[in-house]
């Protein structure tokens, strides 16, 4: 047993120093910084629609989305008692490792000129959204997989993730600021797949068992992850509007549907449940179901009533799939989904999806304004109607289950 311990240990030092030294040779031939910040400046051949964000090393909402990833999904991450220290550490470790691959797969995709990868700002930005869709994914795995697996799904997530993301937003025009599908929707689905390949019969009453056994320590993660989700998530859903009303406008409706998920579990949960009140975990997962929901809706004409009303839907979801969903991923699909991603995570991803197709049927200049061009430019410019548009946001979530299935089960 100590040899084999040994050689884990050994197993993982050597996998960081093989993927840190094939980063850092990366990022010499191809890497260098954007010779101008300002989106007016950029070349013609770079995807210029996804500069729009180079300023905001200046602005707080940067700041805002990276401590979102680094610190709340770290704890969040870390439901179980059993690994709630243990996996906080390897979350910070795939943070670290994916943000560096994410720019380079990105830069690839998005940024590549005359052979060089240009970052910028909203490199970053888009490689912390690619990282908590790695994040979420390692939820569905979370105590049945080692670190060195960890780094493999995250090496292999980050350019399945890119590829989906450059699909939606770059060849088929989806309007997605908030991520509904291409983190939550699609780190889930990626994270049950892997799941399902990885199946273990022999340790899922054990699981349960530990499920049971979560305490003072869980209530503590989940305090602080709930937290940092109140104060910074908002900004999350934010950070790639292209203007400071539509920030507005993703903003409140971020804490609109906040409000009315975590009151909904306190409707929901006593009903399903002995307790009285719900568990910090349980507010949690609420808070994460509200936010999920307003990914793609987020920056849309949502209004405070429909806000409130998605929140809801979202906040009763969570529990109704802890209690009769996940035994049935369980049992009949065999789909061991550790801490929830699929309740937290997928269902409200898709809710909003659903939400932002409809809300695209209602888009017009009358109602819109000057914003119509800032969410949906090719409906602005005539190229497109809105039926197209609506057909296209409908159509992307076929296009995101897909590609997180496949990937999923090739990974695992």
């Amino acid at each position: 047993m100590p040899e084999h311990t040994a050689a884990s240990r050994l197993r993982l030092s050597g996998l960081c120093f093989l993927l840190q030294i094939l980063n850092i040779l990366l990022f010499a031939v191809f890497a260098r910084y954007s010779p101008e910040s300002s989106p007016g400046h950029c070349p013609p051949q770079l995807d210029c629609s996804r500069r729009n964000q180079d300023s905001a090393f200046q602005q707080p909402r940067f700041q805002d989305v990276h401590i979102q990833v680094v610190l709340s999904f770290g704890l969040l991450v870390a439901l179980l008692g059993r690994y709630g220290p243990g996996s906080a550490a390897i979350s910070i470790l795939i943070v670290a490792f994916a943000i560096q691959w994410a720019v380079l797969i990105q830069g690839f995709f998005y940024f590549f000129l005359n052979g060089k990868i240009y970052v910028g700002a909203q490199s970053m930005l888009s490689a912390d959204f690619c990282t908590a869709a790695v994040l979420i994914s390692t939820g569905a795995v979370l105590g049945r997989v080692n670190p060195v697996q960890m780094l493999l799904l995250a090496l292999l997530e980050v350019i399945l993730c890119t590829l989906n993301e450059y699909i939606l937003l770059s060849l088929m025009g989806v309007s997605d600021s908030g991520r509904s599908l291409t983190v939550h929707t699609f780190g889930a689905y990626f994270g049950l797949m892997v799941s399902r390949v990885l199946y273990q019969p022999h340790k899922d009453k054990r699981k349960r068992e530990e499920r049971q056994d979560m305490g003072h320590q869980t209530d503590v993660f989940a305090a602080v992850g709930t937290v940092y989700l109140w104060i910074f998530w908002p900004s999350f859903t934010s950070a790639t509007t292209v203007s400071n009303n539509a920030e507005n406008w993703a903003v409140l409706n971020t804490y609109f549907s906040l409000v009315a998920s975590t009151v909904a579990t306190f409707i929901l949960s006593p009903v399903l449940y002995e307790e009285s009140t719900p568990w910090m975990v349980q507010i949690q997962d609420a808070t994460l179901a509200g936010m999920a929901v307003m990914g793609m809706a987020g920056e849309m004409l949502v209004t405070p009533f429909g806000a409130l009303i998605a929140g809801f839907l979202a906040g009763l979801i969570s529990p109704l799939g802890f209690k009769f969903f996940t035994p049935v991923l369980r049992s009949r699909l065999k789909v061991q989904d550790t801490c929830g991603v699929h309740n937290t995570h997928g269902l409200p991803g898709i809710l909003g999806a659903l939400l932002g197709t409809l809300l695209t049927l209602l888009a017009t200049a009358d109602t819109y304004g000057d914003r119509l061009e800032l969410v949906f430019p090719l409906m602005a410019e005539g190229s497109r109607t809105i039926t197209d548009q609506a057909f296209i946001q409908l159509g992307a979530l076929p296009v995101t289950l897909l590609l997180a299935a496949l990937g999923g089960s090739f990974t695992g």
